[in-house]
């Protein structure tokens, strides 16, 4: 049956580690411990009865029996994803893999006299969002990896009369077996856009404006619009852009849907300079390209999406394993050239950069007058505090608070025309420099301070800078040449 609608959904009570759920076709599953809940189902790890004692490679949602989100989901794997389409698919299409999860089964179950629906699905690994919030932006070849991937997904699930409708980092999960492969989840929001091979009709409904996720939505979805193919694929646009370039032109603005609106409106309307000025050089240019084809689709049509892919990947390459790493900077990938992308080495080889460039100007200014020396030291800070690299070692370096230590950084940020250090993880790399830390000699009583990147001015320079010295000397010549003079005075009184 399916839920009433106008029961708001809501989280439901948890349910107890080894409560044993009998599905529709007899399985009997043990469930594990909760390693998840949204906003309103829980999830578990889940076992089937005779395997408890294994690591577990299935998870089981639950939510109350009247709630929404699960149902729509259920029917979607229940029309359009079974086992045996997906196989067909895959072998139609010569894929290696198909990114939709696993569907094994689902049933009802009674606690506490509230029945709860449940389905059990395929264990799947850690979410793009989190590989991102640790890692900042994907690499070019990543980027375009994904979305090669997505629409192998959108692909399939177009042609079986549904669309996604929230296509989000939060959503893209790499395997828990196999992370070098990337799964679509999450079709509580999937929609029916074509039922029986009858496309909905283009209609806009003020009062359904703005579903979805702010940020990625479709400007369809923005005027209520049911979605369709097209917005599944200019949600992808949307999430290519803000991997690449680590964030939208709009996301300021995400408390006002209208904005966020006008402002997609504009990129849309002006493409493809609108991207290609978001993101100077090349890197984005296939994106760029993937958008203008996007938005030239109508509302019913079917997009190519094979000149898509050709978009994202002009060689036609293999696209080879996806690898990620959260473990540090360790991110690997596959591109679709088939050349293997380590980001270790390549962080490296910016630090290495970066820090010879320290070593060249410091070099080069030594000959100059202290106060040409400090505008030429604030021109390299600058340049430095816009690179990646720099951005990258002060976002992860940790801040030792010391009175001492923030007086001098202040002091130095404010000489420098900066805004002081704070103890904070959230740091405006545009203006801020980077934090520093007090470390003391063990027994000596000695103090020393550090710069936390080795990209800025030493120890000495802080507390005793060249410009100091020479108004130190000028001052203290002064002063002795007045009492000289004084003493002369009185002598000839």
């Amino acid at each position: 049956m399916a839920p009433r609608r106008n029961e708001k959904s809501r989280l439901p009570v948890p349910l107890p580690e080894g409560k044993v759920l009998d599905d529709m076709e007899g399985k009997q599953w043990v469930l594990g411990k909760m390693i998840g809940s949204g906003g309103f189902g829980l999830i578990y790890l889940a076992f089937p009865i005779n395997k408890t004692n294994k690591d577990a490679s299935h998870v089981i949602k639950v939510e109350y029996q009247e709630n929404g989100p699960l149902f729509s989901e259920l029917k979607f794997y229940q029309r359009a994803a079974k086992k045996d389409y997906i196989k067909k698919w895959i072998e139609q299409k010569q894929l290696d893999y198909l990114g939709i999860p696993m569907f094994y089964g689902f049933g009802l179950t009674d606690f506490k006299g509230r029945s709860y629906r449940f389905m059990v699905m395929e264990r799947l690994g850690i979410d793009l969002q989190k590989i991102s919030d640790q890692n900042g932006t994907f690499e070019k070849s990543t980027v375009l990896h994904l979305g090669i991937r997505m629409l192998d997904v959108l692909e399939y699930i177009h042609e079986k009369e549904y669309v996604h409708g929230d296509l989000k980092a939060a959503n893209l999960l790499l395997g828990y077996k196999n992370p070098d492969r990337v799964y679509l989840a999450d079709y509580g929001l999937s929609y029916r856009y074509c039922p029986n091979g009858n496309h909905k009709e283009y209609q806009e409904n003020p009062r359904k404006g703005h579903n979805g996720t702010i940020e990625f939505t479709s400007l369809d979805a923005h005027k209520g619009v049911a979605p369709s193919r097209r917005s599944d694929v200019e949600i992808l646009g949307y999430c290519m852009l803000r991997w690449l370039c680590g964030m939208l032109p709009w996301e300021q603005n995400l408390k006002d849907p209208v904005a966020v609106q006008t402002a997609k409106t504009n990129l849309l309307d002006e493409l493809p300079q609108s991207v290609l000025r978001w993101a100077p050089g090349s890197s984005c240019h296939e994106v760029a390209q993937f958008m203008v084809c996007v938005h030239n689709l109508a509302y019913d049509e079917k997009p190519n999406y094979q000149k898509l892919k050709n978009i994202l990947n002009p060689g036609g390459m293999p696209l080879g394993p996806l690898e990620f790493s959260t473990k540090g900077m360790s991110v690997s990938v596959h591109a679709p050239g088939n050349q293997k992308v380590n980001f270790r080495k390549v962080v490296a080889k910016q630090v290495m950069q970066t820090e010879l460039m320290d070593r060249v100007d410091t070099e080069r200014t030594m000959g100059l007058p202290a106060t040409q020396r400090k505008v030429q030291r604030e021109d390299t800070l600058t340049r430095l505090l816009h690179s990646g690299a720099a951005q990258e070692r002060i976002r992860r370096k940790e801040y030792h608070d010391s009175s001492e230590c923030l007086n001098e950084v202040k002091s130095h940020a404010q000489k420098a025309g900066y805004m002081g250090c704070q103890n904070s993880d959230v740091i405006n790399m545009t203006r801020w420099p980077p934090c520093y830390k007090y470390t003391s000699t063990s027994g000596t009583g000695i103090t020393d301070l550090e710069s936390s990147t080795g990209l800025w001015p030493t120890a000495s320079q802080l507390s005793l800078s060249e410009e100091t010295k020479t108004d130190v000397y000028y001052y203290g010549f002064t002063i002795v040449v007045l009492v000289i003079l004084v003493c002369l005075a009185l002598c000839f009184l």
